[in-house]
């Protein structure tokens, strides 16, 4: 059976994105709380009418905290401050970077479920990154039959009842990971691909019906970010080098403290 990857302390050095490298930072959002009004100020406009709309103030402090955290992140890959770092949106709503004129831009992307993060940086190719707090009230089954490939579907039924839950949040965060990571959204059914999902079974790309080559160039990796959580990273290369830290209110400081 394949073992998830797991997060450790970062070591030095840690903003090395040469050759086939591959970072991936876990971040407990409410670690942060107490720092929102500092992250809100490195938001854009937008991004702060964002957090406005959010109805309960978990929502809106968790966004917060999210993007700024982000903002720090990115500024210590490219330097300089994490409020002018400028982000824009392709049509299915993928972030890049919007001032980026390196020969190898930084490629990024984000997810965070119920206080926790997950942000995965590359530059030599495309990254996607899924995080799902595990829940015994979701009707997983149903869920499946409405977006899941046949294939998959058909190995959900042959699963015992004590391992559907597990291995449907584990086929969910393979199937967002590889979805954010080609940057189409909704243009991009769930059904149209098949990731595998049997327990013991190594996480994989198994097909996609809009790229028969795909499975070829395609990585997908389980990781462990906390328990009661399930994870996956896709990343376009089939040799990459993943090195996965926490970014805690230690780290944080201390690159504050440096860049002031």
């Amino acid at each position: 059976m394949e073992t998830p990857v797991t997060f450790t302390e970062p070591t030095f050095p840690r903003w090395d994105l040469k050759g086939h490298a591959v970072h991936v930072w876990q971040v407990n959002l409410r670690e942060f709380a107490d720092h929102e009004d500092q992250f809100r100020a490195t938001l854009s406009l937008d991004e702060q009418k964002r957090a406005a709309r959010f109805r309960f103030k978990g929502g809106s402090t968790d966004f917060i905290v999210a993007r700024g955290t982000l903002r720090f992140l990115l500024s210590e890959y490219l330097g300089g401050d994490p409020s002018q770092i400028h982000l824009c949106y392709n049509a299915y709503g993928k972030p890049a970077l919007s001032n980026s004129l390196e020969i190898l831009p930084l490629r990024f992307n984000a997810s965070h479920s119920d206080g926790l993060a997950l942000f995965a940086f590359a530059r030599h190719c495309r990254v996607g990154v899924d995080i799902e707090r595990v829940r015994a009230d979701v009707a997983v089954q149903e869920i499946a039959e409405r977006f899941f490939a046949p294939a998959e579907v058909a190995a959900l039924r042959k699963l015992s009842a004590h391992l559907r839950t597990v291995a449907f949040f584990a086929c969910w965060t393979r199937k967002e990971a590889f979805v954010k990571a080609r940057g189409l959204g909704l243009s991009l059914p769930l059904d149209q691909f098949v990731v595998s999902m049997a327990p013991g079974q190594k996480s994989a790309l198994l097909s996609a019906a809009d790229d028969l080559q795909a499975a070829r160039h395609w990585t997908l990796c389980d990781l462990h970010p906390a328990s009661g959580y399930l994870a996956a990273l896709a990343v376009e290369d089939t040799d990459c080098d993943l090195k996965c830290w926490r970014y805690g209110c230690d780290t944080w400081q201390s690159a504050s403290q440096g860049r002031g």
